[in-house]
């Protein structure tokens, strides 16, 4: 079918002119977007911390922790597409409200947990309510940058999980360290309580600071409007070929071959984020200060690999070797720091995890500049929620698989050689899959372009 013919520019309007009204966009809706995305990091992965104290105070073990840890992720496999269909309909600002408010209260209630089930009921309860957030972001970003754009701003916004977790491991042993029976609660929470109002009040900000669209954007001059709404509709002319219908995307193989990458890849992130502190303190390091700073350092290496990385994909103009390359780093850190704890080595540990958060945080933003370029419309919205629930369904496996796995082994270090070979795999995929760049796709920036699959 015949796309329309892009909106038109104003005639006085040059190259420089849109980068100027583009660069005003990036400024105003990313900061927003990235902040309440640190924030649901932070209530994401806060309880790898509370574990430390949670479990003893409760008399779980380290399989209920797994389990409930876990659980998140079928909450959020669940109820991600809907999610991500509704924000189309009712626009993002609402969305992302109800999504802040709803995991924020089930984060404080986290404070309240006395028994097994009520662990496993208020993680679920947590994943169901951030559902969505993630593409939905991504999908938000999409109805205001063009592909050439937007990977950049991907890869600034993703850059809020290592954040969140460089700044959140030393903030969560601050906060367990200070406040510690404090009132008569316990330092883990403490540490629910604290972390999860802030959520709830950048969800209520979200109807106040987030435009829809570009057309309903006050802040943006008419002819501003017409720079964004020319390069989008060009960019959508250009790309006809584009995937419309979301039962299409479903039974096209691409859209299962990135499901399955991605899901390698979140197995090796699920591990670092889930048991990071625990890895840290089996090599030795007990003092839970330490750990918070040892975990945050670990995590600046996340996001200069995410930074990097995305930066030589914009460079090169590639994404499968930048994909496949950090995947492949990240296995091998997670291999080096099994055997780093086999030689009882506690910096060999930390190099190890270092390189591992490297690799495979430098992959994600890579890897999500994929979709939009082979869906558009009602397939991206869906295409998208799909992908990511099914994939992070590996944050469900990865923590439960390692909690069972110290639990009978009573190491680390076979969990970690099974979760390196998993991640493997996505390199596997990437190379063997998903083919290179057509040299005749518009756009140019991260164009990997999986619309076909093998030979």
């Amino acid at each position: 079918m015949p796309h329309p013919d892009p909106s038109p520019v104003p005639e006085t309007s040059t190259l420089e002119d849109r980068n100027r009204t583009f660069k005003r966009v990036v400024l105003r809706i990313l900061p927003f977007a990235t902040l309440i995305y640190v924030l649901a990091w932070l209530d994401r992965v806060n309880v790898g911390f509370a574990k430390l104290t949670m479990l003893d105070d409760l008399g779980w073990n380290e399989a209920i922790y797994g389990a409930g840890a876990g659980i998140f992720f079928l909450g959020y496999f669940l109820f991600e597409v809907p999610s991500n269909l509704l924000l189309q309909k009712i626009g993002a600002p609402k969305t992302i409200m109800r999504i802040g408010i709803g995991w924020g209260v089930v984060s404080v209630l986290m404070a309240f947990c006395t028994e097994a089930w009520h662990f496993y009921v208020l993680r679920f309860l947590q994943g169901a309510f951030e559902a969505g957030l993630h593409p939905g972001l991504i999908l938000y970003l999409t109805f205001w940058l063009p592909a050439h754009r937007r990977s950049r701003a991907i890869a600034i916004f993703m850059s809020a999980s290592p954040i969140a977790l460089l700044v959140g491991s030393p903030l969560a042993a601050y906060i367990m360290t200070s406040t510690n029976g404090m009132l008569g609660a316990a330092d883990w929470q403490w540490l629910f309580m604290i972390e999860g109002f802030p959520s709830i009040i950048l969800g209520i900000l979200a109807v106040f600071v987030m435009t829809a669209k570009p057309s309903s954007a006050k802040w943006l001059s008419k002819e501003e409007q017409a720079h964004v709404a020319y390069e989008l509709d060009k960019e959508s002319a250009e790309q006809s070929h584009r995937e419309h219908r979301f039962s299409a995307a479903l039974r096209s193989k691409s859209v299962w071959i990135l499901i399955l990458t991605l899901f390698c890849i979140i197995t090796g992130n699920a591990t670092l984020s889930f048991y990071g502190p625990s890895l840290i303190t089996a090599a030795g390091f007990t003092d839970i200060t330490s750990v918070g700073w040892i975990m945050s350092g670990i995590f600046l290496f996340g996001w200069i690999g995410m930074m990097v990385n995305g930066w030589l994909s914009d460079r090169r103009q590639e994404s499968r070797w930048h994909t496949a390359c950090a995947a492949a780093l990240g296995a091998l850190g997670l291999i080096l720091a099994a055997i780093a704890q086999q030689a009882a080595s506690p910096v060999g540990v930390v190099l190890a995890l270092a390189l591992s958060a490297a690799g495979t945080m430098g992959s994600i933003p890579v890897f999500w500049s994929l979709p939009p370029r082979f869906m558009s419309g009602t397939a991206l919205a869906a295409g998208l929620a799909l992908i990511n629930s099914i994939a992070n369904l590996a944050g469900y496996f990865a923590p439960q698989f390692l909690g069972v796995i110290k639990t009978t082994t009573g190491v680390y270090s076979t969990g970690l050689y099974i979760i390196a070979a998993v991640e493997s795999i996505a390199v596997v995929l990437v190379l063997l899959c998903i083919r290179k760049q057509s040299p005749g796709i518009p756009g140019g920036v991260n164009a990997t372009i999986p619309s076909e699959i093998g030979s």
